[in-house]
């Protein structure tokens, strides 16, 4: 019989305010949802393991998930760290003796995983998007770009199996439940490194951001001539930058708008290759997503499958957003558009 432990994580005192309790990631309590839906198809034993500041804290708020539940507690494993993580997830993979570990591919886990599943003699396989199979354990992951998809299944024991971000329910429990936590001892390895305090980008145009709740997408038409025969590109970035400030959204832009810089044509200046979705770029899994200007032809529509609700603003009706490739398409002018909305976002926070 499989045994399984669910890896999960604490969010870091520059995630969370200085006075809340401690909480876990959202990536972890998705990874806590495939764990117990695949503990009670297989009828195997979960173990749930976190680390983190003050992680017994979290783990008793899984409580109603029936498993055991596992702590490695320490101000040393506050912060996200190459030597204490992997010290922490290690002691959490022995004390549970698991067949199959399912972790979140949040960058914390992902630097440590392939080190610590070394050196249990394990396998390791990243980017997987779904698990199934009612005897053996079938992990679904995305190749090339996410153009390729296979199903796999191992014999090698422990399987690490890192799950996407996005493609499972975050845990719930619809009433809390009081269960123990056992404590994990782990002596803290040397460290040559302190964290003498953060310093976080604000909320803006640096890069595509998965917790948004809105994914905008901005297309090379707004660098484009308008109807009175002139380029307005400084104009659409501040249009662009106050949607963003007004909403709350994720900025993200095709490979042609971030292209236009290097061929000396009037760019975005806010804009980065970090933007760009597509199938050279990224593939977000937001709820929603508004894409402006954009042709909405396959290389770009490939960054868009995982977004949840896909719509687009275009002048051409006949362009491939309408083509089955968005949900809703605006046919009319992106500027006009977003500055009515802009200027009703303003008008609420008024």
């Amino acid at each position: 019989m499989e045994s399984i432990l669910v890896l999960a994580h604490t969010a870091s005192s520059g995630d969370v305010s200085a006075d809340s309790s401690p909480v876990l990631t959202k990536a972890s309590l998705e990874a806590v949802t495939a764990g117990t839906q695949l503990a009670e198809r297989l009828g195997a034993n979960l173990t749930i393991g976190v680390f983190g500041a003050d992680a017994a804290t979290a783990a008793a708020t899984l409580g109603a998930t029936g498993a055991r539940l596992l702590s490695v507690s320490g101000e040393v494993f506050e912060q996200p760290r190459y030597a204490t993580d992997a010290a922490a997830v290690e002691a959490l993979c022995r004390a549970a003796q698991a067949s199959i570990v399912l972790a979140p591919s949040s960058s914390r886990v992902v630097r440590v995983a392939a080190a610590v599943s070394h050196r249990l003699g394990g396998f390791i396989d990243t980017h997987i998007t779904a698990l199934s199979g009612a005897e053996a354990i079938e992990a679904t992951r995305w190749f090339y770009r996410q153009r390729v998809e296979a199903v796999v299944s191992r014999a090698a024991r422990p399987w690490f199996l890192l799950l996407d971000a996005g493609t499972q329910k975050a845990y719930d429990a619809a009433q809390p439940v009081s269960a123990p936590v056992e404590q994990i001892a782990v002596e803290a390895p040397v460290t040559r490194t302190t964290v003498s305090g953060l310093r976080a980008p604000s909320h803006g145009a640096q890069t595509i951001r998965p917790d948004a709740k809105l994914l905008f997408v901005a297309g090379a038409g707004w660098t484009k001539k308008q109807p009175d025969g002139q380029i307005h590109s400084s104009d659409g970035g501040e249009l662009i930058l106050g949607f963003l400030r007004a909403s709350g959204a994720s900025l993200g832009s095709s490979k042609s708008l971030v292209d236009q810089g290097g061929d000396g044509q009037p760019v975005l200046p806010f804009l980065t290759h970090m933007n760009q979705i597509g199938q050279t770029g990224a593939t977000p899994r937001h709820a929603k997503g508004l894409s402006t200007c954009c042709h909405g032809e396959e290389p770009h529509v490939v960054g868009w499958r995982f977004i949840g609700d896909r719509r687009a603003i275009s002048l051409d009706p006949n362009c491939g957003w309408t083509r089955g490739k968005a949900d809703v398409v605006y046919v009319a002018d992106a500027f006009q558009v977003i500055s009515k909305v802009n200027a009703l976002l303003g008008a609420a926070k008024a």
